[in-house]
């Protein structure tokens, strides 16, 4: 079982590190989360994060293939997956040269899936071929350990809304009306709306149901 994981000073980057450091004794020497673009169309990948930074070109390339993300959902493929980068019957498309050019022999992956068909995938590289299940089961309950707090820290380094935008969607994703959020935050109803307009504006929509998708998709709700 992998080691707990230490967050004494909790950064995206330091996170990352620290659970590479957890994992040590797999041989885990990279992690990427890829999520959708929150302005893109259903197959759009971003890079969410990815350490060490070096293998940002790598982790674009996976994110802009066709490998999982949307035609592996629709597939209804299960969703964790554990690979071989160099697995002949894969292909030799360019994110696999890339990593395999940095070292890297094989990927677990786990999916967390989001509202509209759309998730966030969490990658482990290791620069050795895992020949024991049980090694990439370990990896998979160290993502699954590790999301919420992941999850959190990485949607408050990218998300674009303030923390009361952020509040008001969440309220209504709940089902609250306008006037109950201003009941529960201690606010006016005007002021909820306030907020939600301009979460809409930041998040380049004109419905209250599209803000609350597009703020799933940055991990913020």
């Amino acid at each position: 079982m992998p080691s707990p994981v230490n967050f004494d000073s909790i950064t995206l980057d330091s996170m990352l590190a620290d659970w590479i450091s957890a994992l040590r004794e797999y041989a885990v020497e990279a992690v990427l989360v890829l999520g959708p673009d929150p302005f893109g169309q259903r197959q759009d990948r971003v890079v969410a994060a990815v350490h060490p930074p070096r293998l940002r070109e790598p982790a674009t390339a996976l994110a802009e293939s066709q490998d999982f993300g949307a035609p592996w959902r629709e597939s209804d493929a299960p969703l964790v997956a554990w690979q071989h980068i160099a697995n002949s019957d894969a292909g030799g498309e360019r994110w696999r040269l890339l990593w395999l050019a940095h070292g890297f022999q094989s990927v677990v992956r786990v999916e967390f899936p989001l509202p509209a068909g759309r998730a966030f995938e969490c990658f482990m590289f290791s620069p050795r071929q895992f020949h024991d299940r049980a090694e990439a089961a370990a990896l998979v309950w160290s993502a699954l350990n590790i999301w919420p707090l992941f999850k959190r820290t990485m949607a408050a380094a990218s998300s674009p809304l303030s923390p009361r935008e952020t509040e008001c969607l969440a309220l209504a994703f709940e089902g609250l009306t306008a006037r109950q959020t201003g009941e529960r935050l201690r606010c006016t109803e005007r002021t909820v709306n306030y907020h939600v307009a301009n979460a809409m504006s930041k998040l380049r929509v004109d419905n209250k149901m599209s803000a609350i998708q597009r703020a799933c998709w940055l991990g913020v709700i």
